[in-house]
């Protein structure tokens, strides 16, 4: 009696798992499906379904909030953030995984603090540094902006991938006469391409994502997608909410595509199990 009525617990729990995730995969489902329908609508009152549908919000979300520009913005600050991310963060790793040194413990609790700590927290003084250098309202000063949380983040997914190369590999490239800078870029770069892979497609989701840090640094001609969809929705004056549900399917739309990019080379288990290690 006991084990079936432990069954039918273990049973019970599991639907009741199974019932909570597809609720919330419908209202996630539902939220963006009506946004999506509201993008094409040429209205909508009321009914279950648009009066019609059309094309013209993303041509005038395009006209009026400058949309080619604030995409380009967006991808030069992505793809910076990445670049200088993975530049500096995958040697820092290297270093991290391979020397064992005092205060290294300290030096990974620093690096996981930009990560657990809200954004905003850190934002208004890195903010207020910012405008005193002159660097804020520029593109240089988002991208420093949002380097604070991605650089550490680099590092604390690459050194547990860095720890999983065989050291004897490298011991072996030396014996053969190999220099240092010929090792990490013949030898362990080949062996740590699909980590650099997943660390800097999730950094550029999270760069793309990043509201806070952006939106405390930004000036009119340096927003990136995500900021200006606030301005979009919050700023004064009347807009059609067609136009900005527009430039929301198109930043869902960007965001899910990274993600789907990023998850095709990481997978988040093993990641965390990584990082308990």
């Amino acid at each position: 009696m006991g084990k079936k009525r432990k069954g039918l617990a273990g049973g019970l729990s599991a639907w009741l798992v199974y019932a909570a995730v597809a609720l919330f995969v419908v209202l996630v489902g539902g939220v963006f499906l009506s946004v999506l329908m509201n993008s094409f609508a040429t209205s909508w009152f009321g009914g279950w379904l648009p009066d019609g549908f059309t094309g013209k919000w993303y041509a005038f979300a395009v006209d009026e909030f400058g949309l080619w520009n604030v995409l380009i913005v967006t991808l030069i600050v992505a793809l910076s953030v990445t670049g200088i991310s993975l530049l500096v963060g995958v040697p820092a790793a290297y270093a991290l995984a391979r020397r064992d040194f005092r205060g290294k413990s300290l030096v990974l609790g620093l690096l996981v603090l930009p990560l657990l700590v809200p954004p905003i927290t850190y934002g208004i003084p890195l903010a207020t540094m910012l405008y005193e250098y002159r660097l804020a309202g520029t593109l240089a000063g988002v991208i420093l902006a949002n380097l604070a949380p991605a650089l550490p983040f680099v590092v604390l997914v690459m050194t547990p991938f860095i720890e999983q190369i065989d050291p004897n590999l490298e011991r072996a490239a030396r014996m053969m006469g190999a220099p240092t800078h010929r090792v990490f870029t013949r030898v362990l770069l080949p062996l740590a391409v699909p980590g650099i892979l997943a660390a800097g497609l999730l950094v550029l989701v999270r760069t793309v994502a990043m509201f806070e840090l952006t939106f405390l640094t930004a000036g009119p001609n340096s927003q990136t997608l995500v900021v200006s969809l606030y301005y979009a929705a919050f700023s004064a004056g009347i807009r059609p909410g067609q136009s900005i549900d527009a430039m929301a399917v198109i930043y869902m739309a960007t965001t899910l595509l990274l993600l789907l990019a990023a998850l095709r080379f990481v997978n988040p288990v093993n990641m965390v199990m990584r990082v308990r290690d």
